[in-house]
């Protein structure tokens, strides 16, 4: 009877070891990059299981927001793409504070100041053009010139993430405002749902200029398609696909090493496999892309963008829709 007890007792202690071994990731990445970055994590911890969920941002809230409300939150960790909406999740308590040693590499602009979160790269927003097209823009207000009247595309902040947050730095930039966006609509500027479909519009000579995520269009240079890429001397705007630990996470010391991971030169440099720009300073730049040190980013208040999210869409919708 004592041998079953302390069987018993063993088997309990090896069931608790392995659940404090195991984290549950919800990440907006990529099929592929999440997978890497999951088995990179597991083969430098061995021993430690990661299981993932992978969806849109805006559908992955929704499951998340559904599991909130009925109190069971199942993520350790969120990995998702833009810093606005973990802004809203640390202005409702939902996140846990962690001050990793790793942000002494990064901007201060690319993490939140107390901890709640950590920009894991930089997906820019600029302006690409067809390789025929006659004029070759260096600047944001090249768009506002008559030369370019009717001829280029964006895409909407009505349906894309990083065009709200573009829309967001550059009106409350003063260099910029609302002025600016009054001009695109002035000068024809035509918004579609999302970056894809510009990228098609400018490809096809449909519209062969264009307000761009960065990796879509240097991805696809590279594949042979006509399209260019430019980063404006203004400064680009920013999606940092930040991590965040939830405040309910049953697993918070090993949660805080799979930030780390994602955040030190190992990490990062699995970033620069995936042909995005790194947000780690010190980091080369993938083919295509200038050096990091050439990228001005235009400055960005994720906590201003959060207040502003519904005025910024309907001030959008009553120039454009």
């Amino acid at each position: 009877m004592f041998n079953k007890l302390l069987t018993a007792l063993g088997l309990a202690v090896l069931s608790v070891g392995a659940q404090a071994q195991q984290l549950t990731l919800y990440t907006s990445q990529p099929v592929a990059d999440a997978q890497m970055t999951v088995e990179a994590f597991e083969k430098a911890n061995p021993g430690v299981k990661v299981e993932w969920v992978r969806d849109g941002t805006t559908k992955l809230m929704t499951k998340f927001r559904a599991e909130v409300d009925a109190g069971v939150i199942k993520p350790d960790l969120l990995l998702i793409a833009d810093s606005v909406t973990l802004e809203q999740l640390k202005k409702e308590n939902l996140l846990e504070a962690y001050d990793s040693a790793e942000k002494s590499h990064y901007d201060a602009s690319l993490y939140d100041n107390q901890g709640f979160y950590y920009g894991t790269k930089l997906i820019t927003t600029g302006i690409a053009y067809h390789k025929e097209a006659k004029d070759k823009p260096t600047s944001w207000n090249d768009l506002l010139k008559p030369e370019y009247k009717d001829l280029a595309a964006m895409p909407s902040p009505l349906y894309s993430g990083a065009a709200l947050i573009h829309l967001s730095a550059l009106t409350t930039n003063p260099e910029f405002g609302w002025k600016y966006y009054e001009g695109l609509k002035a000068n024809g500027m035509s918004p579609q749902k999302g970056n894809g479909s510009v990228l098609t519009a400018i490809t096809s000579g449909a519209k062969p200029y264009g307000v761009l995520v960065d990796y879509l269009a240097i991805r696809e240079k590279a594949k042979g398609a006509p399209v260019e890429f430019v980063f404006p001397t203004e400064g680009v705007s920013m999606v940092t696909e930040p991590i965040a630990i939830l405040k309910s996470s049953k697993n918070k010391e090993l949660a805080k090493k799979f930030v780390d991971f994602v955040l030190s030169e190992e990490g990062q440099k699995l970033v620069l496999s995936q042909g995005y720009l790194p947000a780690r300073n010190g980091m080369p730049s993938p083919e295509g892309f200038p050096d990091r040190k050439e990228i001005k980013l235009l400055p960005f208040d994720a906590s201003k963008a959060l207040e502003n999210t519904e005025n910024d869409k309907a001030g959008f919708s009553k120039l454009f829709e």
